[in-house]
């Protein structure tokens, strides 16, 4: 299943079931008509849960039908994803860190779509503030985000959490002993 509430969709919605036939007809269940690939790119844009389903045997072909809409937009319009990238992606499976790799893509996109809101946000209260300014913070506060996050899942894999040193941790201790070889100076 499609769980969109984890990527800002909406909750607690029942399940929306697509068949798939052999003739790679899909149909929806919940509107009793066939549906196009597109129409199922339009139910992800709009939020909807929903699972793809071999209509003889009920395997789930969600995620197929997932990389089928992704390899289309990836073709025939502008691409997001770089042949870099995907030559990297293809290169995690079978090695030791893959399962680590899908949780670290899930939770940077979350993150991204949680800065992304919050993006919004402010732009909707810029009322006082010089657009650049508010971009400089949001991007500087992201940035540490993002380093913290990468800090935390990297650094977690040898040693708990409480070992590990922060980087904000050393710099503002950096900062104090500059302040007193100041003082002594002075």
């Amino acid at each position: 299943m499609l769980d969109l509430a984890f990527f800002g969709g909406r909750p607690h919605m029942p399940v929306r079931v697509i068949k798939k036939y052999p003739n790679r007809r899909l149909y929806d269940t919940r509107i009793s008509s066939y549906i196009t690939i597109e129409d199922v790119r339009q139910l992800i844009v709009d939020g909807e849960d929903f699972e793809v389903r071999d209509a003889k045997t009920g395997e789930d072909l969600t995620r197929c039908v997932l990389l089928q809409i992704i390899a289309e937009h990836e073709q025939d319009g502008e691409p997001m994803l770089s042949t870099q990238l995907l030559s990297q992606i293809i290169r995690f499976y079978g090695d030791s860190l893959q399962g680590f790799m899908g949780s670290y893509l899930e939770r940077s996109m979350q993150m991204f779509l949680e800065q992304q809101q919050q993006f919004r946000q402010q732009m909707s209260g810029l009322i006082g503030q010089a657009p650049w300014t508010m971009l400089n913070q949001l991007t500087e506060r992201n940035l540490e985000l993002w380093k913290d996050f990468q800090q935390n899942l990297v650094g977690g894999m040898g040693r708990p959490a409480a070992n590990r040193p922060r980087e904000k941790d050393a710099r503002e201790s950096g900062k104090e002993k500059e302040k007193e070889k100041d003082k002594t100076k002075a």
